[in-house]
């Protein structure tokens, strides 16, 4: 993962700022307890210029977030869809991350943080593929050691700031391992995700994928992969899913704003199908390329002109 090339401006609490300026203090009480939700969304070139993908279901989600954590953004839907907007096209950005987060700070420490401040950010940059080669060669992976936080310790559904140490671990351990990425487990077993995404499973023409039960986060690139392989006329079950229903697949591929669509040809040391991207992971990458990029007239419903 290569580090944020800086541009010139971040939205913060309703203007532009110099990148440099956007700061906050060490007191902050994000920065001691977690306390902030945030997301991850994508722009693409189109034909018609910059696009951003899903933007109004990737807000509400982080409205979601935010509602559960009590973080009470005192912006509109519509007023964040036009920050996202601004500070992609005053960055003069094409393809390119957008990070919205709202946070909790102020002087205030102890873990009642309800008189705390709450302010808001959109940052983007420039960001290629997460998983790097992985995209075209496919991901190896290794099933971590630790499980995926259990819901009813922490709302999973909110994407939220401190729920991200749970990741972290697995994604360093597969890392330090000689691996790509992590697979974790949720509490009672089963395949929950990625440390950063969600997964599917190929076997016989048909499509498998965890519950939201089995602590995942509902991707938005999971739903979209979801309608997509429907509507193409692909059997899609959503369950319980065994390391060896993984071990047994003839494709596996991981889903996510970040990952995008990237097949996975290893898990543990076993290969996955013939140990290459399946026929059809690359049609779902294809269509889903196709679908950002505005190509496909039927998803263009789903893009936020900038």
């Amino acid at each position: 993962m290569s580090g944020i090339r800086p541009q010139k401006y971040i939205w913060l609490d309703g203007e532009l700022i110099n990148w440099d300026e956007a700061k906050i203090h060490i007191v902050s009480h994000v920065i001691h307890y977690g306390t902030g939700v945030f997301e991850g969304i994508r722009a693409y070139e189109t034909t018609k210029g910059p696009a951003i993908f899903r933007l109004r279901d990737h807000l509400r989600r982080f409205f979601n977030s935010a509602k559960v954590y009590r973080i009470n953004i005192n912006y509109s839907m519509e007023e964040l869809i036009e920050a996202c907007k601004k500070v992609v096209r005053e960055n003069n950005l094409g393809d390119s991350y957008i990070r919205p987060i709202a946070f909790k700070h102020g002087l205030i420490m102890g873990l009642d943080s309800r008189e705390c401040k709450v302010s808001v950010a959109i940052i983007a940059w420039p960001w290629g593929r997460y998983l790097g080669e992985a995209y075209y060669k496919g991901c190896r992976c290794k099933t971590s050691s630790w499980r995926r936080l259990p819901p009813y310790s922490v709302p999973i559904a909110a994407k939220a700031c401190g729920h991200y140490l749970n990741n972290q671990l697995a994604k360093i351990e597969a890392l330090e391992n000689g691996y790509d990425e992590a697979i974790m487990l949720d509490h009672r077993g089963f395949v929950s995700e990625g440390s950063g995404e969600n997964i599917f499973v190929v076997k016989d023409g048909k499509l498998h994928t965890p519950p939201l039960f089995a602590s995942i986060l509902p991707g938005i690139t999971r739903d979209t992969v979801i309608v997509l392989a429907k509507d193409a006329g692909y059997e899609i079950y959503e369950r319980d899913l065994t390391l060896t229903d993984l071990y047994h697949a003839d494709e596996v591929f991981f889903t996510g704003t970040a990952a995008e669509i990237t097949p996975v040809v290893e898990v543990d040391g076993i290969k996955i199908g013939m140990g290459k991207p399946g026929p059809i992971t690359k049609w779902i990458q294809k269509t889903y390329e196709n679908v950002v990029r505005g190509v496909i007239e039927k998803y263009r419903s789903w893009l936020t002109f900038v």
